[in-house]
């Protein structure tokens, strides 16, 4: 015998083995028994989740001997015809390819003739919603007063394309999504029976892509078994089909909630080279967002999805986190998220998405001034010096954080209370962090060590380009503004400049400043370099020159009239506030000594 798929050697044969719906098979169990059979049934749901294993079902209860009866022998030749699909008495139609009038033409012709061994003619129309609007209108006759032995099922994924005249004809039964337990448990199952070993971490991330089909789920453990054998691993599964495992999601929600963004964007740089998908990271993380709000809101609810080495992280993060601002963070990927799924580019998309969403949680919002001039304390923001456990990615390069310097963004004016933006990690807190008790440590990536007789360069290293190139052609280097050296691997040079500073990022990628810089590398160390240039808001923005406004020549005075002069003298003055007045405000010396900020004098 030839082999057989999962997905058709475990199709469900009885009601009993219909799993996660059980408000449809309990509604069709009691019509069978209570004998209340309706003349047409509507299946709707999405791909994979039973509707025609449901249907054949429930003609091997209408059709099987001494039937109709909810316990059936699957086993009986009958029922057998039914699901091979070779059965007289139940005819399985293709609405794609059957679609037009002739076709139901011949079907009105066709459902005049009795059953030749059950008791019911079974019209099953797969895809009804791909019928034209005449082939619904020839059907509606038909469909409203059948023969008695006629019975119609209908299954589509699609019900809004149906006619409403239609939908009123029969019973519909909405099949839902498939839970991932479910799915899970049954994929052990499965495997156990073929003797295969799956891991507990392997049937759920299988389940998650999934998406609530089982038939999709059998197939991708189908892949899996020819590809890794008789094990399979939960890094099998991400590697094959892309999937972000659960403590790579958690390292990248720490990293976001952290501000720690230079490390969120160097793990997003891990995973597209690795070949992850960058829509299904973003899924992932959106879902774990939604977790810890939902968990910040209702305590009650747990967030065990989240790996136990990083459940004590994300939650002191989570209380560090106001709710509106989770939820602000939470708009900003949505939006993301509806950019990538028309664009090409998803990566860069979801970049941007990050970074917004980092400077989100950065942001200080109404709520924040009104609870600091009320005299509640500012919510605690998180602070990028978290101790976070390590996760080994396969060919990770993580820059080390002695290597990143502390940047020092100089005062601007501002117009309006703003806080003061919390820095990155600098070396001294980095130090202070590494000496802070982490439970369960885990051995950190390796760092990327060059290969024999090659430069390591280092921020110091990219210093000494940056002065000796200057020497030799000032004009170009000093045209440079800020920049920051993140890491390096190799001769390729990951540095980073203000998300504003577009002038220095295109300059940086600039030919002729690239040959001055490789001129200075060779003389330096004998050795050429590579840029890969990246944005970070910890890098000082590029000065913004003050347009000088020449004050207006004061219009000459008219002179008034006596009765006008006159008029004034007599009108009595309003008192209004002077600026020194509005400036010496208890409420607003305050708030600038809250948010550290400062009133310029326009």
């Amino acid at each position: 015998m030839s082999y057989q798929v999962f997905a058709r050697k475990y199709r469900p044969r009885t009601f009993r083995d219909v799993l996660g719906q059980d408000h449809v098979v309990r509604t069709l169990c009691n019509a069978i028994e209570q004998k209340r059979l309706a003349h047409a049934y509507l299946f709707v749901g999405p791909r994979g989740t039973g509707k025609t294993s449901t249907a054949r079902i429930f003609a091997k209860a209408l059709n099987c001997t001494g039937g109709p009866k909810v316990d059936f022998d699957p086993d009986e030749d009958v029922c057998l015809e039914i699901a091979e699909g070779r059965s007289l008495d139940v005819l399985e139609i293709d609405g794609a390819s059957n679609r037009g009038i002739d076709n139901i033409r011949d079907l009105r012709d066709n459902v005049q003739f009795a059953p030749t061994r059950g008791h019911y003619r079974i019209i099953y129309i797969d895809e009804v919603h791909m019928l034209t609007k005449e082939s619904f209108n020839a059907l509606l006759k038909t469909l409203e007063e059948p023969p008695a032995h006629v019975m119609f099922i209908f299954a589509t994924t699609e019900p809004h394309k149906i006619l409403p005249t239609i939908l009123s004809r029969c019973q519909r039964f909405d099949l839902r999504p498939i839970p991932s337990p479910i799915i899970a448990r049954h994929l052990v199952n499965i495997a156990a029976n073929e003797g295969v070993t799956l891991s507990e971490e392997a049937a759920f991330a299988i389940a998650r892509v999934a998406d609530g089909g089982m038939r999709d789920a059998q197939s991708m453990l189908d892949q899996l078994v020819s590809f890794c054998g008789n094990s399979i691993s939960e890094q099998n599964v991400n590697d094959i089909f892309g999937v972000t495992g659960r403590e790579t999601v958690a390292k990248a929600l720490a990293y976001l909630l952290g501000r720690q963004l230079p490390s969120l964007l160097h793990l997003v740089h891990e995973l597209a080279e690795a070949g992850r998908d960058m829509g299904q990271l973003l899924s992932e993380l959106m879902g774990a967002v939604r977790e810890l709000l939902v968990a910040k809101v209702a305590p009650q609810e747990s967030h065990a999805s989240m790996p136990e080495t990083w459940r004590a992280t994300l939650e002191e993060l989570m209380q560090r986190t106001p709710s509106d601002k989770l939820i602000r963070l939470m708009e900003v990927l949505s939006s993301a998220e509806e950019q990538m799924r028309w664009s090409s580019n998803k990566r860069l998309h979801l970049e941007m998405g990050l970074i917004r969403g980092v400077h989100s949680l950065a942001e200080a919002n109404i709520s924040d001034i009104i609870r600091a001039l009320n005299g509640a304390p500012l919510p605690e923001t998180p602070i990028a010096t978290t101790v976070l456990p390590e996760v080994v990615m396969p060919t990770s390069t993580v820059p080390s954080p002695a290597q990143t310097p502390a940047p020092v963004t100089p005062p601007s004016p501002v117009t309006e209370p703003t806080p003061s933006p919390e820095p990155e990690a600098t070396p001294a807190a980095y130090r202070e962090a590494e000496t802070a008790p982490v439970p369960e440590p885990i051995p950190p990536a390796p760092a990327f060590q060059p290969a024999p007789g090659e430069p390591a360069f280092s921020a110091e290293s990219w210093q000494k380009i940056l002065q000796t190139a200057e020497e030799r052609h000032p004009m170009c280097i000093r045209a440079l503004g800020n920049t920051l050296f993140l890491a390096a691997e190799g001769n390729l040079l990951t540095v980073a400049v203000h998300p504003e500073d577009t002038a220095t990022r295109d300059h940086l990628y600039d030919t002729e400043t690239q040959e001055y810089l490789n001129e200075a590398a060779r003389e330096l160390f004998e050795s050429d370099i590579r840029l890969n240039v990246v944005t970070d808001i910890s890098v000082p923005p590029p000065p913004v020159p003050e347009p000088e406004v020449p004050e207006p020549a004061p219009a000459p005075k008219p002179t008034p009239s006596p009765r006008a002069q006159q008029a004034e003298e007599t009108t009595p003055v309003s008192h209004q506030p002077s600026n020194e007045e509005f400036y010496q405000d208890p409420l607003i010396e305050e708030a600038l000594r809250i948010f550290h900020a400062k009133i310029v004098k326009q």
